[in-house]
C-alpha cells in the first residue's frame, strides 16, 4: 500500500496520531494493512494489561475543539484503554464471494481491510472505538436478521441508512447547551460569532472513516454528521463506553444527527478567523 502523506498535526486528527503514525510506519516498511493494524491492536491491548510497563504510554489525546493540536489539554490525557473489544484485521480476499462485508464481520470476528486510505482509517477507528464499532457491526446483523437475509445486496433501510452516515461520516460533539442549540438550528451566526468563546470549553471528535479520509485533503464544503455525546466526558475509552451503550435501532431510525462543517471550528482552520468566511450559503446552509 502506498500511503498519501498525512499532515498529523492538523487538530482533527489528534485523537488518531499516535496510532496513526505507527501503522503508517509499518505499512511503509513493507507491512500488509491488516498485519500493521493487528500489530498495533496487540501491542495496545499488551500495554492495557501491563506487560509493557517498561514503554511510555500511549497517551490519548482528547482535544478541546477550539485547540490547536499542540495545545493538549492535560486532563484529557489517559492511558490505552483496557478491556477492549477487538477484532481481527483480514485482506480483502477472506471474504467469501456473495457474503455481505457486515454480516461476515458479525459470523466471524474479521474486518476484511483492503489496501487503502479509506480502510486505514476504517481500522483506527476499530483501535480507538472498538465498543462503539462492535454495537454498529451488531446493529447492522441485528436488522438483517430481522430481514431475514445474509444476502448480497443486503436489504437497507432506515436504521442500517443512519448506521452507514454514523460508520462513514460522523463527528462527537461534547458541548454546552447553547451551542448544540446554536447547531441545532443551523444558528451560524451565533454558533461561530456570538458563542465563540464556548467552543473552548467543546470537544469535537471526527469518527466517521470516511470523513477522515477525505479531511486528508482539507476542503471548505466537507460537513460531518454530529451526534450529540455528554459534555464531561474525559477521555476516548468514556466517550466509546458511553456512544455504545447510547446506540439503538429506535435512536438511530430518528436520525440524531445534524450537520457541521467542520473547518468552521474556531481554531481548526486558518481561514475561519476571519468571519466573512461564513458568509458563504453554499456551506452554511439555513435550517430547512
Amino acid at each position: 500500500m502506498l500511503m498519501p502523506p498525512i499532515d498529523w498535526c492538523q487538530p482533527w486528527l489528534a485523537p488518531w496520531r499516535e496510532p496513526g503514525q505507527r501503522v503508517a510506519q509499518v505499512v511503509a516498511a513493507g507491512a500488509a494493512l491488516p498485519d500493521a493494524l493487528n500489530r498495533e491492536q496487540a501491542a495496545q491491548q499488551r500495554m492495557a494489561d501491563g506487560t509493557l510497563a517498561t514503554q511510555a504510554p500511549n497517551e490519548i489525546e482528547m482535544p478541546n475543539a477550539a485547540a490547536h493540536a499542540s495545545s493538549a489539554n492535560p486532563q484529557a490525557s489517559v492511558a490505552p484503554q483496557s478491556g477492549r473489544v477487538g477484532i481481527e484485521f483480514v485482506p480483502q480476499s477472506a471474504l467469501p464471494p456473495g457474503m455481505g462485508y457486515e454480516h461476515y464481520m458479525a459470523q466471524t470476528g474479521q474486518c476484511p481491510t483492503r489496501e487503502n486510505l479509506h480502510d486505514f482509517f476504517n481500522g483506527l477507528c476499530w483501535l480507538r472505538f472498538p465498543q462503539t464499532k462492535r454495537k454498529i457491526n451488531q446493529l447492522h446483523a441485528a436488522q438483517l436478521e430481522l430481514a431475514g437475509a445474509s444476502a448480497t445486496p443486503p436489504p437497507r433501510g432506515p436504521v442500517r441508512d443512519a448506521l452507514t452516515v454514523l460508520d462513514e461520516n460522523a463527528a462527537f460533539l461534547l458541548a454546552p447547551p447553547p451551542l448544540w442549540q446554536a447547531l441545532e438550528a443551523r444558528d451560524w451566526p451565533r454558533l461561530f460569532i456570538d458563542l465563540r468563546p464556548l467552543w473552548a470549553d467543546a470537544q469535537l471528535v471526527l469518527f466517521g472513516h470516511s470523513l477522515l479520509e477525505k479531511l486528508v485533503s482539507p476542503r471548505k464544503p466537507i460537513t460531518a454528521h454530529v451526534y450529540q455525546a455528554q459534555p464531561r466526558l474525559q477521555s476516548l475509552e468514556q466517550l466509546d463506553t458511553w456512544i455504545a451503550a447510547d446506540l439503538s435501532a429506535a435512536r438511530l431510525a430518528a436520525k440524531p444527527f445534524v450537520p457541521l462543517p467542520v473547518l468552521g471550528i474556531p481554531g481548526w482552520w486558518p481561514e475561519n478567523e476571519n468571519i466573512s468566511f461564513y458568509d458563504d450559503p453554499l456551506v452554511f446552509r439555513p435550517r430547512r
